[in-house]
């Protein structure tokens, strides 16, 4: 496992790049190694490197090969009039603590690729040629990308193809512009999470979307936070799709501009869409589809729209206007906002039910009541046969420099003590951290507050007592370097069962 060096200004392609003091001068001179798995290729902060950097060579799951940075300053950066990073075939490989600028095509381009991790990335002013994503991966499997940012690109922020297993965490795009940019565009993929993320269309020059999910199947979509562009989430052709917990606004420019749409370009089957915030925009949820034979083919099924907040729409809050079956349950909706818009003919048949729901004249006050109570169902008694190691634990939060990884740390100055650390530009998401056991779950609220719920079903049958733990870390970033806590609940049969 060796450690490349490269230095724009003091390196030469004479040296032998394995030390800061003989380092490499170029990205070329890199390519012409053959990497091998453990390998890293660290680029000096300060450098500017005006060169394509293509990735030849394969690490494993255990050693990948990474492309990094060292020293001190502003992060290292790329210019190409080609892509910025470009690989074929290459796998288990880890992109971090870089800069991305002024390319003819992508910012980085993967095919064919296996196993990569992009954070701490940042992206500008790529695609100047508006004919590529900022980040484009095509046919591969198992791609991260993370706490990376993306800004002023031509093409779409995100292209991503026929990949299976994406994850998309808490990045930000800002204003992906052209003809058919999309901040997210997403094809034909699958096992799709997409979280944390902030996408903001709206200074965007694109008459698109910011979320454009074109025949995903098992994708996630949650605790996002989505503005502006012609629409807010595009979610065509899909099979088991969840998109919940998203803030979703300012979406305008068309009579169709929706906040979630679905059903016009194939069938569409098994979507749970809940607990969004859907305001500042036209239609809310949109089931629809194109006229004539080929949308009159496609099927709808099993469309579940519930426990979502609407406000500031100039459409109604649920449109159906194509068949279909679901329900629409349990929403919403602020005084002025019209709640559905369904068609006779399927109101008549009886396929897409509407019940529970109601209006409200603020719903910034019932959004404030919902914080308040999830915060109270936090600080409940603990049942005395349920016994955390940390009885007193307060989750205290971190206000200083961000951090990736997990969330919680131990405060070594009192190990009665868990440190919640931030992460992008706050501390958790609007619903907390949730962390599932084999016979209860913990959930720790936005304030730090914890709770363990026990669901007593999962116990074994026998008395005495069981226990499970929850393991916490940080990584910190510039060294690597890890520290954690375990938090175990000890769950005593005997007490229970008396």
């Amino acid at each position: 496992m060796t450690v490349y060096y490269v230095n724009s200004a003091t390196g030469s392609d004479r040296n032998g790049g394995t030390g800061q003091n003989s380092a490499f001068a170029t990205l070329s001179k890199v390519e012409s190694l053959k990497l091998k798995p453990g390998d890293s290729v660290l680029l000096a902060k300060g450098s500017v490197f005006n060169e394509q950097f293509d990735i030849k060579y394969s690490g494993t799951e255990s050693a990948p090969i990474k492309i990094g940075s060292y020293g001190t300053g502003a992060a290292p950066v790329i210019h190409s009039s080609g892509d910025g990073i470009h690989s074929l075939y290459a796998s288990n490989i880890v992109i971090e603590n870089l800069k991305i600028s002024n390319t003819g095509g992508a910012g980085i381009y993967g095919g064919s690729v296996t196993n990569w991790t992009v954070r701490d990335v940042e992206i500008a002013k790529t695609g100047l040629s508006e004919n590529a994503g900022a980040v484009t991966f095509r046919s591969s499997k198992n791609v991260t990308v993370e706490d990376s940012k993306i800004s002023g690109v031509k093409g779409d922020g995100f292209w991503i193809e026929k990949v299976a297993g994406i994850k998309l965490l808490n990045n930000t795009v800002t204003s992906a512009s052209g003809s058919t940019a999309d901040a997210v565009q997403m094809n034909d993929s699958s096992n799709i999470l997409m979280k944390g993320n902030h996408l903001d269309q709206t200074h965007a020059s694109s008459p698109k979307g910011v979320i454009a999910l074109v025949r995903p199947t098992n994708a996630v979509v949650e605790d996002n936070v989505l503005t502006g562009g012609g629409f807010g989430i595009s979610a065509q052709a899909g099979k088991n799709v969840a998109i919940r917990d998203n803030d979703i606004s300012g979406y305008h420019g068309y009579s169709w501009s929706f906040a979630v749409g679905l059903g016009d370009q194939g069938n569409a089957r098994d979507y749970d869409i809940s607990g969004n915030h859907i305001h500042d925009g036209a239609w809310g949820v949109a089931v629809s589809g194109p006229s004539g034979p080929s949308g009159a083919s496609y099927t709808r099924t099993n469309i579940k729209v519930h426990d979502n907040v609407f406000d500031d729409l100039s459409q109604a809050a649920l449109k159906v206007d194509r068949p279909a079956s679901g329900s629409f349950t349990n929403n919403t909706i602020e005084t002025g906002t019209k709640a559905t818009a369904i068609s006779p003919s399927i109101v008549d048949a009886h396929t897409f039910t509407v019940s529970g729901n109601k209006t409200v004249a603020n719903v910034e006050t019932t959004l404030a009541a919902a914080d308040t109570k999830v915060a109270a169902a936090t600080e409940v008694s603990a049942d005395s046969a349920v016994v955390a190691v940390h009885d007193n634990l307060k989750i205290f939060t971190d206000n200083g420099e961000a951090h990736r990884g997990n969330l919680l740390e131990n405060d070594s100055s009192d190990n009665d003590t868990l440190v919640l650390r931030r992460f992008g530009d706050e501390s958790v998401g609007k619903h907390g951290l949730t962390l599932t056991g084999d016979y209860g779950v913990i959930h720790v609220d936005r304030e730090g507050n914890y709770a363990y719920t026990l669901d007593e079903t999962k116990l074994p049958d026998h008395s005495g007592h069981v226990s499970e733990s929850f393991s916490y870390g940080i990584n910190d970033g510039t060294s690597h370097h890890s520290d954690g806590d375990t938090l175990t609940v000890f769950i005593h049969l005997d007490g229970l069962l008396s």
